[in-house]
């Protein structure tokens, strides 16, 4: 059986290649945070006292959540964004993109030690683009399943 891709699915995994790059960039943070703050593995986060007596303990759990979050984003995204990309690969491509710049801003934003930061400087483009592969991948699944039944 051979899976033939569209044309321009090349530009779809470069937005995937950003998307690891974007946890690689989360890790370092992460990393860096936690070593700032003295907080020894495995405890995964500094603990409530920790993290109100000291700015780096609260910007390492700001980190650590920052990341934990993009971890739980990225399973939904990558299946709305493949589904999506057979039909529409160059505006898949650039939700992938667009989804990478704003998971850096928020990462920027929230490790800035005030968590209600991690929602500016574009962050809400990655919503935005989830929402956009969300509704263009079930569209597309449903008028499939529609037109092969009628």
């Amino acid at each position: 059986m051979a899976i033939i891709l569209p044309e321009n699915f090349e530009y779809v995994t470069a937005g995937l290649v950003s998307t690891v790059w974007v946890l690689l960039y989360q890790t370092m943070t992460v990393s860096k945070h936690r070593k700032a703050a003295g907080v020894k593995y495995p405890q995964a986060y500094a603990d409530k006292a920790e993290a109100e007596a000291s700015l780096a303990a609260k910007k390492f759990n700001c980190a650590q959540r920052a990341h934990q979050n993009t971890l739980e984003s990225i399973p939904p995204l990558y299946v709305s964004a493949l589904i999506t990309a057979l039909k529409y690969p160059i505006p898949a491509a650039v939700g992938l993109g667009l989804w990478s710049v704003s998971r850096i801003a928020y990462t920027a934003g929230y490790t800035s030690g005030d968590p209600a930061k991690r929602n500016t400087r574009g962050a809400w483009l990655g919503s935005l683009s989830t929402f956009g592969f969300l509704l263009t991948s079930t569209y597309l699944v449903g008028h499939t399943l529609i037109t092969k039944h009628l």
